[in-house]
């Protein structure tokens, strides 16, 4: 099992534990976190499940594909440490991961 902590924007943190070869959206959503509405389920047509990964895990999340790059360029809260978390596979690698949820997701 891998371990995921997911930081609300008001800072109230959820830790949960989900199997390799699922996304950190699945994590959250099969767990109930609340601040991820994955509204197009994983298909990486909205950005409602839009999250800032700790800079320390970053480069371990992988890069933005284009499609994924389209859907946050229509967030006004973009930063930096943007990701989708559909497009953020759970490996074993990321055991520990931090992420954090801005404050609405659009």
């Amino acid at each position: 099992m891998v371990k995921i902590k997911f930081i609300e924007h008001s800072g109230q943190e959820h830790d949960v534990e989900t199997n390799p070869g699922a996304s950190v959206m699945i994590a959250a959503v099969s767990n109930s976190v609340p601040g991820i509405d994955a509204d197009c389920g994983g298909a990486c047509s909205c950005a409602t499940c839009h999250v800032y990964v700790d800079q320390e895990w970053l480069v371990k999340t992988g890069e933005i594909n284009p499609t994924e790059e389209a859907m946050l360029s229509l967030s006004t809260d973009r930063k930096d440490n943007s990701r989708l978390s559909c497009q953020i596979q759970v490996t074993e690698d990321l055991d520990g991961l931090v992420v954090t949820m801005p404050e609405f997701q659009f």
